[in-house]
């Protein structure tokens, strides 16, 4: 009996794709972006649906076995959850790589001396770069460290950027991460998995590897651990079992070979210095990389009733006993209005012209964008500023007349709370279905280290749309994820 071809009836329509290339390319015959001999597909093509479905559920389950999930608090019906897994890879090209590695890098540079000037002499606001206002009433702003010293001046030690790539092929910034940003566990668990499940599709190719993320990581907190200090010891916390990425708090401290701690096993001493419980006695404490919200972090100065943090941290934090990663206050460079000022943040800081460019956005905060937006609810993609994970996103060209009135009536109430860009075709990767390979839309988020350099881990988290149609990637909103492939 002849094996069906998984990729009949695939079509990427006008979207990029990240197998075969720009629209119009002729789909399924093993051709890639530059017409040369694609062997992914050719291997893909050798499959039968059957087997890809069959093979795929057997790592679903192992997923849910290893207990890697994720926690949906909205969904009172199915708490934890595996994140969805698609076995079909997507690749990226060297060249297309070092675009991504270079422009992550800049970018990252730029937002830490961003962080370090608002939180030292605030030029940029002297310069009238960027306002003032827009920044010091951010609600992650933290008067608290304006002043405060850090080592290497990095901010932001763990950054994700998020990335789209539109219709002609090119990768743009959706937004920037750099309080906590998470999914990497997934990045290096799906690798694992891919050997395991699909050796014969691996088998022979050239992949950059990205197992080695925990050692880089435990080697940047400890260039960024208080200076002087001859083997700082790097701890992790988190607020503990219930929260919705626990599993990737206990994989990343399993990596780095350090301990997973909550705020109850840790204490200040009269000297500012942070110590750990052990069963050995008290051990000092370095550096802390933490998973818990700045307000939860210290009741001395944030939320009193906190039960998370630890009394005292950031009396450590100032006298320079310990130091944190990600810094108290780097939300501030997550928000989506200051986003829009990254190209000029970049040409600021850097003197140079981004290497990856801003989606284009409209800031509701300033009358003309505001104008302009509310013309044009219908074709625009309406973002508040302050939220994550896909919520409150209203798609223009996707949303009912009752969706546009409602967040017409938001944007009025409070401009400064939204932005609105253009809907990009984001680019598609075949997806196994029940019925084969289907086009589905995809980001990418590649995860960036910074010590005294920064380093960006080969490939990162890609994110894909699961249902048909959707351009929400995100897993709290049905997304689930592939492994990255960066060709050697």
């Amino acid at each position: 009996m002849a094996k069906a071809n998984p990729f009949a009836g695939y079509d990427a329509g006008k979207n990029f794709c990240e197998l075969f290339g720009p629209p119009g390319a002729k789909q399924g015959d093993a051709k890639s972006q530059s017409g040369a001999a694609n062997p992914l597909a050719k291997r893909l093509s050798k499959y039968n649906v059957r087997t890809l479905n069959q093979r795929n559920k057997a790592a679903e389950r192992e997923l849910h076995n290893l207990g890697i999930t994720f926690t949906v608090y909205s969904d009172a019906g199915a708490i934890d959850r595996i994140l969805p897994f698609d076995p079909i890879p997507r690749r990226i090209s060297q060249p297309d790589w070092k675009k991504i590695d270079s422009g992550c890098r800049q970018r990252v540079t730029a937002l830490n001396a961003f962080l370090a000037d608002i939180y030292g002499k605030q030029q940029i606001f002297k310069d009238k770069i960027i306002p003032r206002a827009l920044v010091t009433g951010n609600k992650n702003f933290r008067k608290e460290m304006v002043g405060v010293k850090l080592p290497h001046n990095t901010y932001t030690h763990i950054s994700g950027v998020d990335l789209i790539r539109d219709d002609k092929g090119n990768f743009l910034v959706l937004e920037d991460n750099c309080r906590s940003p998470s999914g990497v566990s997934y990045v290096i668990e799906n690798r694992h998995l891919m050997m395991r499940s699909f050796p014969d599709l691996m088998e022979g190719v050239k992949v950059e590897p990205v197992s080695n993320y925990g050692q880089k990581l435990r080697e940047t907190l400890r260039e960024t651990a208080p200076p002087r200090i001859q083997n700082p010891r790097v701890v992790l916390l988190t607020p503990g079992v219930f929260n919705s990425a626990y599993f990737e708090h206990v994989f990343l401290a399993r990596e780095m070979g350090v301990a997973l701690v909550e705020g109850r096993d840790l204490i200040v001493d009269e000297e500012d210095r942070v110590f750990m419980k052990t069963i050995g006695g008290l051990e000092r404490v370095h550096m802390i990389y933490r998973r818990i919200d700045d307000e939860f972090l210290d009741p001395e100065v944030f939320r009193k009733d906190s039960m998370l943090g630890v009394p005292g941290l950031m009396r450590s934090l100032k006298a320079g006993k310990v130091a944190i990663a990600n810094a108290v206050g780097a939300g501030v460079a997550d928000d989506k209005a200051v986003y829009a000022y990254m190209p000029r943040i970049i040409k600021y800081y850097l003197d140079e012209d981004p290497i990856l460019d801003n989606v284009e956005t409209h800031i509701c905060r300033e009358k003309e964008s505001l104008d302009y937006v509310l013309e044009h609810l219908e074709d625009l993609v309406v973002k508040p500023v302050g939220e994550s994970g896909g919520y409150g996103i209203v798609v223009g060209p996707m949303a009912s007349k009752a969706e546009i009135a409602g967040v017409r009536r938001a944007i009025k109430k409070n401009p400064k709370n939204y932005i609105a860009q253009p809907m990009i075709q984001l680019s598609v990767s075949p997806t196994l279905t029940k019925n084969g390979l289907r086009a589905r839309h995809v980001d990418l988020r590649p995860f960036v280290l910074t010590g005294k350099e920064s380093w960006v881990l080969p490939g990162g988290l890609t994110r894909v749309a699961m249902r048909e149609g959707s351009i929400i990637v995100n897993s709290s909103q049905g997304g689930g994820s592939k492994d990255t492939w960066v060709l050697r």
